[in-house]
């Protein structure tokens, strides 16, 4: 742990929202939180589970956010939260408890579209390109298809989670968009890490998990565990895990939400240009069981991209306005993104 920076774990409130009704309750309340008004020179941060967070462990590790706020004069004390699962992320985030969240591209669409006008929640940056898998241990499921009454699908958030917009997303390619929420019954809320376990071990409801790295990759290394969906395949190389903050936070406090994004750049060059130094300050930061060797497979790969321009978002959010998830109709990514040159031209 870094000296001088305080590291809070949230209990799992993701294991909370076992339906989208609930999620969209706690969301539709959080709406009218009052908001906690903070002076520039503090900044509270939500990450959740996975590698797709690294570029966090970066900013952390090299204090990169006091390094920037220093050079614009500004001492900036920084909180970092964990939780698990963009329902619990978004209430933390309207409730005031946290100023940035972390999470995927589902959430963010769903949050900006329930606060259009009000707290006016938007992206801040892209944490990069990675392909997420929806795995399986049951032998008859091949495709999407194939999971029955008797699956259950590990997701962090039921219903609006990245992953669970993923499965919807393939849902409405395979039935139709009037399917598109067909295998919603079959996902359970669970955190990444729990979810690995329970696949591996098998014999339970659990047969099927949409994970992310590295969770997906030390699930494989099991061999009754496969590949049933790969996200690239189906939407291209994208964007699926975001950072995004209110509109009161980024005009309240300019130069903390400035170093911030400087602070993120300065990461993501540093862990695209050496993943080797990227993998050892994951373990570093977060503790995690897995080798460097196996780290590095996974990440030193053409597929994997640290970046903060986000990439390939608005195929999703069109799908979801058009399927009614969301009301308002984006025009572009720059819809739900702030504007902000450091992030550059997105899509």
């Amino acid at each position: 742990m870094t000296p001088g920076k305080r590291f809070s774990f949230v209990p799992r409130f993701g294991r909370l929202a076992t339906g989208i009704g609930l999620s969209l309750s706690l969301l539709a309340g959080s709406l009218a939180a009052p908001q906690v008004a903070w002076a520039e020179g503090r900044i509270r941060i939500a990450e959740q589970f996975g590698i797709v967070y690294l570029l966090l462990n970066v900013v952390r590790d090299q204090q990169l956010i006091e390094k920037h706020g220093k050079a614009a004069g500004l001492d900036i004390e920084v909180d970092w939260q964990q939780l698990s699962g963009g329902s619990a992320v978004n209430d933390a985030l309207l409730s005031g408890a946290i100023d940035v969240a972390g999470a995927g591209i589902g959430p963010l669409l769903t949050v900006w579209d329930r606060t259009h006008g009000r707290q006016n929640v938007k992206g801040v940056a892209s944490l990069g390109n990675f392909p997420y898998y929806l795995l399986s241990n049951n032998p008859s499921v091949k495709t999407i298809a194939d999971f029955t009454e008797k699956d259950r699908i590990a997701v962090p958030a039921v219903g609006v989670s990245v992953q669970s917009r993923f499965l919807q997303y393939a849902a409405a390619r395979q039935w139709g968009d009037d399917q598109y929420a067909r295998l919603d019954k079959f996902t359970l809320a669970l955190p990444h890490p729990d979810a690995t376990a329970a696949l591996k071990a098998g014999g339970t409801e659990l047969t099927g998990h949409f994970s992310n790295p590295p969770f997906q990759n030390q699930a494989l290394e099991s061999p009754a565990v496969h590949v049933v969906l790969d996200t690239y395949e189906l939407l291209g190389p994208n964007s699926p895990t975001v950072l995004y903050a209110t509109g009161k936070f980024r005009e309240e406090n300019p130069k903390t939400y400035k170093a911030f994004v400087a602070a993120l750049s300065e990461a993501a060059d540093f862990a695209q240009r050496d993943k080797a130094a990227a993998a050892d300050t994951y373990i570093r930061v977060t503790g995690a069981k897995i080798s460097r060797e196996a780290l590095l497979k996974i990440i030193d790969n053409e597929r994997f991209e640290f970046s903060v321009t986000p990439t390939n978002t608005y195929p999703l959010a069109e799908f979801l306005h058009r399927v009614g998830a969301i009301e308002h109709k984006p025009t572009s990514w720059q819809d739900y993104f702030f504007e902000d040159a450091a992030i550059g031209q997105g899509s």
